[in-house]
């Protein structure tokens, strides 16, 4: 959860950055949550509308810290050359208690997912070495229809959507971990 930035040049192999622990391996880390991105432009907004004092790029346990992308306009299966490696969107980030324990804010879980700023995570194509400053090159969009905004807006507003929960759980690059609680959503209501 505590990140440092480095200059020095990190590999990245499929299951994530070479040095970087994941200490709770069964709900973040793993091929399909290899790199987490949060957008810089967030801490604005957790800082100034918040009220979140002390919170800065790091402060939600990225790897990644970006800039120019948001969950409006990054994209299921989005595929990206990130230095030498190739990375691909997976999944959003479902929200947990951690940052809200590191900045002593109780419902800080419930408001990155009201606020739907919650980060995604990538897979890797290919592994390589990357490097802060690095360029991410877009190479390929497959699904501009299941933005990470869209995502979230299905698992958390619009429950009831079956048929939105069923158009989701069918984007085959989106991670099983996310297909999941869909599945069982609309197994659930299919049996009542």
């Amino acid at each position: 959860m505590f990140k440092e930035s480095t200059e020095m040049p990190v590999w990245l192999s499929k299951s994530g950055l070479y040095g970087d622990e994941v200490a709770d391996k069964k709900n973040h880390g793993g091929q399909e949550k290899a790199i987490f991105a949060y957008p810089v432009s967030h801490y604005d907004y957790w800082q100034d509308e918040q009220h979140i004092e002390g919170i800065h790029i790091g402060g939600m346990g990225e790897n990644l810290a970006v800039a120019d992308m948001d969950e409006y306009t990054v994209c299921i299966g989005d595929t990206y050359q990130f230095g030498e490696a190739v990375i691909q969107v997976s999944q959003p980030r479902k929200p947990c208690w951690k940052p809200a324990r590191r900045h002593q804010t109780m419902d800080l879980a419930m408001r990155i997912q009201k606020t739907g700023r919650t980060g995604w995570y990538f897979r890797v194509l290919q592994e390589g070495f990357v490097k802060a400053g690095a360029e991410l090159a877009l190479l390929e969009r497959p699904h501009i229809e299941w933005s990470i905004a869209n995502c979230n807006e299905v698992m958390y507003e619009k429950k009831n959507d079956l048929e939105l929960a069923k158009k989701l759980v069918k984007c085959h690059l989106l991670a099983d971990s996310w297909k999941q609680p869909l599945v069982k959503r609309l197994e659930g209501k299919a049996s009542s």
